[in-house]
């Protein structure tokens, strides 16, 4: 049987060790959990870059919300790849969509050809457009390694018949990563459903402050999303069977 890798996405640089230490084999680093994962800042990618020898790959996202970015917001998206690129990074996770739903084909090839000789991960974009079958021979095209997908289902055990559909076609050419929703107890299942051998989590868990005072006043939740070192391990053990 081919090997599994499990990838964890970590929103903190406490979650990258979680992760390393506990056997997984990549991170995608990010920002903004609430917003679906943007681009960190590059003082945590730098410090995670220094801390982890797994494969790390930053997400390439200005911002939350859609996925059809301006001109001027691509520009700096560009930067962004340049600056993973000098950090060290071993790839980049990007996703453009044109207004029809298409994937954006020329810009995220620039984006690709940017990140060079750096992998390149397609993300979640890809659940949003209007054919994926159309979709994953344009990502083959555009020069990316893998897709990150739910089967364009809110979770991938939801989509597992249309990953299954995609893997099959992606014949090799391309990994097809199932993400969103994955878990230890339904990790197995997913592999055996729709034959891929790399998974997606943030194993996420939610950890309270450390503040020993408290402003009741003030009604922002103060507690963080973190990796859980326990599910990264099960998940694990889960994928060596």
């Amino acid at each position: 049987m081919e090997n599994s890798l499990l990838e964890i996405c970590c929103f903190n640089l406490e979650s990258a060790l979680i992760a390393s230490d506990s056997g997984a084999d990549r991170v995608e680093l990010c920002a903004d959990p609430s917003g679906g994962g943007t681009t960190p800042p590059l003082g945590l990618i730098k410090a995670v870059r220094r801390k982890i020898t797994i494969e790390l790959y930053p997400i390439i996202r200005i911002r939350g919300g859609d996925f059809l970015f301006s001109e001027e917001e691509f520009e700096v998206m560009l930067h962004d790849i340049e600056s993973c690129k000098s950090a060290g990074c071993d790839g980049v996770v990007i996703g453009m969509l044109l207004p029809d739903g298409r994937i954006d084909k020329l810009h995220s090839s620039m984006l690709v050809e940017r990140a060079y000789p750096m992998g390149v991960t397609f993300h979640r974009a890809f659940d949003w457009t209007r054919n994926p079958f159309e979709s994953l021979e344009d990502i083959i095209d555009i020069g990316c390694e893998r897709i990150l997908t739910s089967g364009q289902q809110p979770t991938a055990i939801l989509g597992s018949a249309l990953i299954k559909d995609l893997v099959k076609q992606a014949a090799g050419r391309i990994l097809i990563m199932p993400g969103s929703g994955v878990r230890a107890s339904n990790i197995a299942d997913l592999r055996r459903q729709t034959g891929a051998h790399e998974f997606h989590s943030s194993a996420r868990i939610h950890k309270k402050s450390g503040m020993h005072f408290i402003q009741h006043s003030m009604q922002e939740d103060q507690e963080s999303v973190m990796a859980d070192r326990h599910e990264i391990e099960q998940m694990l053990i889960q994928l060596s069977r």
